[in-house]
This record gives structure tokens, sequence and C-alpha cells, in this order.
């Protein structure tokens, strides 16, 4: 994906709380729960629901939420398109992991089978 540098700069300030409610609307819309999202997001980044809350009252951006993180090495196991944009051909890092996200929270909100979301789950 060639991104502007704008687009990347506006993704890495945005504050991850701003849009930790969207995604729980998201998913809960389509009949899945905050738990299931939990354990989406403690896949990709390592967060436990303790180490989340406290991201979200401190209001860090994506940039330090993922900058903290230990993404999960199946990360590149991640797939297809989200915002119109191929994930596995995002060159900036930082918006390639945003897009991660958002696509795992698509496919919790599709329906998708957790085993088949949490790429390294034994099916």
């Amino acid at each position: 994906m060639k991104s502007t540098s704008h687009h990347d700069e506006r993704i890495a300030k945005m504050i991850f709380a701003s849009v930790y409610p969207l995604y729980i609307n998201k998913v809960e819309k389509k009949g899945r729960t905050i738990a299931e999202l939990q354990q989406v997001i403690e896949w990709l980044t390592g967060y436990d629901a303790k180490k989340l809350q406290e991201l979200i009252n401190e209001k860090v951006t994506f940039e330090i939420f993922f900058q903290k993180a230990s993404l999960n090495a199946n990360t590149n196991l991640i797939t297809g398109v989200i915002c119109g944009y191929r994930v596995e051909e995002i060159e900036n890092t930082l918006t390639q992991q945003v897009r991660y996200l958002d696509k795992l929270v698509d496919e919790l909100a599709k329906g998708r089978k957790m085993e088949k979301i949490l790429r390294d789950a034994k099916a």
C-alpha cells in the first residue's frame, strides 16, 4: 500500500480509547461479546484485560499502543482487504499493525470462528 505520510501520521496519533468503543459496538451488534474482542486483542498484542484497561485509561495513541505490544508471531498470517487495502501490502509498520487489528475485529463481527481468527489456534 502506498499511503501518504499524512495518513500514517493521523493513524499514529489516534487515541486507542476513542476507537475501542467502536470495536465493541461493531462486534456486539453482530452478536459477539466483549470477552471475544478481548481475546482477539490479547492474541494480537499480548495485552490482558487489565493491561488493556490501563492503556485505555492512559489514553495512549495507537503509536504507543503498538510500541508497548508484544505482537503475535503469526501476524504474517493475517491477510486480506480492510479499508480498501491488502493488509499484507501495507508498507508503514504501524499502519499495518492497526489494520491487522481492524481486520481481526472485522472477522469477529462477521461471525468467523475464533480458531480461524486466532491463526495459531488448533482447529
